[in-house]
């Protein structure tokens, strides 16, 4: 599968403060994912797919406090806990849209949010997850039902640009699940091919991969 990011621009950051210790709590929500349309990465997700998903996600992330997002636009499936700014509190279906809504953490990269968001520095969010897609004749890519949510929000600056930061499904990594965590598949193949060869042969075989690696780039 491959890994996609899809940008969203349009975010309200919410400011609250406790009456009694004055301390502020920072909230960002917005559409954080949208159905049944053609985004302008010129893909198309269908909203049973979607809301499958954030059904899933609500339930085993949201509900257990460790659907988490991250600052910038990590070029991976996975969360990278030193690199937490937020925690999503909410994601729901209204329409074909999904509204999600999230409080900045007073982790490293939240502070830094924080501060961003104090100088009211426009910010963007995008969602990051995993599937497969197949281009319709109109030319729109279309996400198949193996969609699987890795993060419904990390925290993206410039969202005027969004391709500037957003590749999509074009990056050209692929990924799989084994022994419970996603790899690289060229990895996994590699490690596999290096495992099974003989002796004799591994330097053969490291210069082959090398090789075939090196082309792809």
């Amino acid at each position: 599968m491959k890994l996609i990011k899809e940008m969203t621009q349009e975010v309200t950051v919410l400011k609250e403060s406790d009456e009694k210790s004055g301390k502020k709590s920072y909230f960002i929500e917005g559409i954080f994912m949208q159905s049944e349309q053609t985004n302008k990465n010129r893909r198309r997700y269908c909203f049973e797919s979607l809301n499958r998903e954030t059904l899933r996600y609500h339930k085993a992330y949201i509900q257990e406090n460790r659907a988490f997002g991250e600052l910038g636009h990590p070029d991976s499936p996975t969360i990278n806990l030193e690199r937490t700014s937020h925690m999503i509190k909410e994601l729901h279906a209204d329409g074909h849209d999904f509204y999600g809504k999230a409080k900045i953490l007073d982790t490293p990269y939240g502070k830094i949010v924080q501060s961003l968001l104090d100088e009211e520095a426009k910010i963007g969010v995008s969602t990051r997850g995993l599937g497969s897609v197949v281009q319709s004749p109109d030319g729109v890519y279309l996400v198949q039902d193996d969609f699987t949510l890795a993060t419904a929000a990390d925290i993206v600056a410039d969202p005027s640009a969004p391709d500037a930061f957003v590749r999509g499904i074009m990056e050209g990594k692929e990924w799989v699940f084994v022994e419970g965590r996603y790899v690289e598949q060229d990895m996994e193949i590699a490690k596999k091919a290096i495992i099974a060869a003989p002796s004799r042969r591994i330097n053969e075989i490291a210069v082959r991969l090398f090789s075939e690696f090196m082309q792809k780039l």
